[in-house]
């Protein structure tokens, strides 16, 4: 293996930080309650099926978005997988993007 290879194989490793927007259907509740149910299996089904997604945070926003969830993973495929996961058992649009740290990215520049 030469050093090119090397390189790759460590970036594959490093851990990048995703945002993920959802907008919940206004037909997924009828209760508040509805929404605590819903919300544990999503996020059991996600631990269970994603196991290198790692949850950072979670935000109630206002707005176009109902909720932010900021997770990392090695794996963009894994976080492909959460947000489907949220679209089909969370019962929302979601819309998902990779972010960089502001310093990272004025290093980079």
């Amino acid at each position: 293996m030469h050093e090119g290879q090397s390189q790759t194989i460590k970036k594959q490793n490093v851990m990048s930080t995703y945002i993920i927007l959802s907008k919940i259907s206004p037909n997924a509740l009828q209760k508040p309650d509805d929404f605590l149910k819903m919300a544990d299996t999503v996020k059991e089904k996600i631990r269970k099926e994603c196991p290198d997604v790692v949850w950072k945070d979670s935000y109630a926003v206002k707005g176009r978005f109902d909720v932010v969830d900021i997770v990392e993973s090695n794996d963009p495929g894994q976080v492909d997988k959460a947000s489907m996961i949220i679209r089909s058992h969370g019962r929302s649009d979601t819309e998902t993007m990779q972010a960089s740290p502001w310093k990272d990215f004025l290093k980079s520049l």
